[in-house]
């Protein structure tokens, strides 16, 4: 990566309203963490200036969660009070911007939505290194679609470039770019190209891939990057998108947690949170759900049908058809089945609690009844 100087603007003010939440969209939990986070933490290994987030409703709601889950993130918050599309979105952190101080003819700026959490670094470095060895004044993050893709299409401008950005579908079955809402400017220009799109004469809304059409009519550059895997550009729109991203990220974190030594008998029917921490040779099986602040230490076997919340278990210990939820359990300790693990409850080391018992915060097992 260049020392240029980069920075990124995460659009997050949007409605959400396709949700049918009171929860704003970018706060919505996949395996452990809200989807925002995931973008933000792609981002943060590009060596960032300057992170700007621009949130709209429930502002407080997100600057809360962000100082609780992710207080190492150095985010700065740009309240925009009325969603006008994401040209205005992207207008309303460039003046956060002090281009006293942050202006470069050579700085360059991400933009992405809060609504990506399968986005990886590597993909957004490469549509900045491709950005940069190209010289462009816009890059966009493209994946490849057909008929059904709905809007976003690249139309070619000069041999290589995109001309522009249309919300149409491809005709008659035909395969193309689409647009993936990620974008890489040249910040210098970026303000000024934005001040010659006009809002749409229906919503008032200012469309950011227009800016890619001034810049092209203007004589810059214009470039597309086609991502390898298009579901890391897949956005979350509704509750349908929601799970079905979920299932993708416990995908990745289940194949990530193999590679590391944890046998997983089902990672169909096994679900772990990101937050989650494993030791080699844990074996999970069907029916496991591990989440929040879990610990479990090397050769621990957790399952069947199992549900740990911000439990510690020690090495060797067998849990199975259980739950506990801030509990502790010793180094070859035996849980279950049908056994019960209470807040603050601790079972020690090499013990056995047997089934249909109750461990209550004082360490008592008791019987279920």
């Amino acid at each position: 990566m260049s020392d240029m100087p980069l920075s990124s603007i995460v659009l997050g003010a949007g409605s959400g309203s396709r949700m049918r939440s009171s929860r704003p969209k970018p706060l919505h939990p996949l395996c452990g963490k809200p989807m925002l986070v995931y973008v933000l933490e792609a981002l943060a290994p590009l060596g960032l200036a300057r992170q700007m987030l621009v949130v709209g409703a429930g502002a407080e709601q997100v600057s809360k969660k962000l100082v609780e889950v992710a207080p190492d993130l150095p985010v700065e918050l740009v309240h925009q009070p009325q969603p006008l599309g994401t040209g205005a979105a992207t207008a309303a952190a460039l003046a956060a911007f002090d281009d006293l101080l942050d202006i470069d003819d050579h700085a360059d700026v991400v933009v992405i939505p809060a609504d990506m959490p399968l986005v990886t670094t590597e993909t957004l470095r490469h549509l900045v290194t491709e950005h940069r060895a190209t010289g462009a004044a816009a890059s966009v993050l493209a994946r490849r679609g057909s008929a059904d893709s709905g809007y976003g299409v690249l139309l070619d401008g000069r041999a290589g470039e995109v001309g522009s950005i249309e919300r149409k579908p491809l005709p008659g079955g035909s395969a193309g770019l689409v647009a993936a809402g990620v974008f890489c400017f040249r910040r210098s220009l970026l303000t000024p190209a934005l001040r010659r799109v006009y809002p749409e004469d229906l919503t008032d809304e200012v469309r950011l891939g227009e800016v890619v059409e001034v810049l092209h009519d203007m004589g810059y550059r214009t470039i597309s990057v086609v991502v390898d895997d298009p579901v890391e550009v897949q956005g979350v729109n509704d509750r349908v998108d929601l799970a079905r991203t979920e299932a993708q990220l416990r995908a990745r974190i289940n194949l990530d947690w193999m590679a590391r030594g944890v046998t997983m008998v089902d990672p169909a029917r096994t679900v772990i949170d990101t937050t989650v921490d494993l030791a080699v040779d844990v074996t999970l099986f069907p029916g496991t759900l591990l989440q929040g602040l879990t610990v479990i230490g090397e050769g621990a076997q957790i399952g069947p049908d199992t549900h740990l919340v911000d439990c510690a278990v020690g090495q060797g210990a067998r849990v199975r058809h259980s739950v506990g939820r801030d509990a502790e359990v010793g180094s070859f300790a035996e849980v279950g089945p049908f056994a019960v693990l209470e807040p603050g409850a601790s079972v020690a080391p090499a013990s056995t609690i047997g089934p249909f018992q109750v461990v209550s915060g004082g360490g008592f097992p008791d019987a279920l009844t």
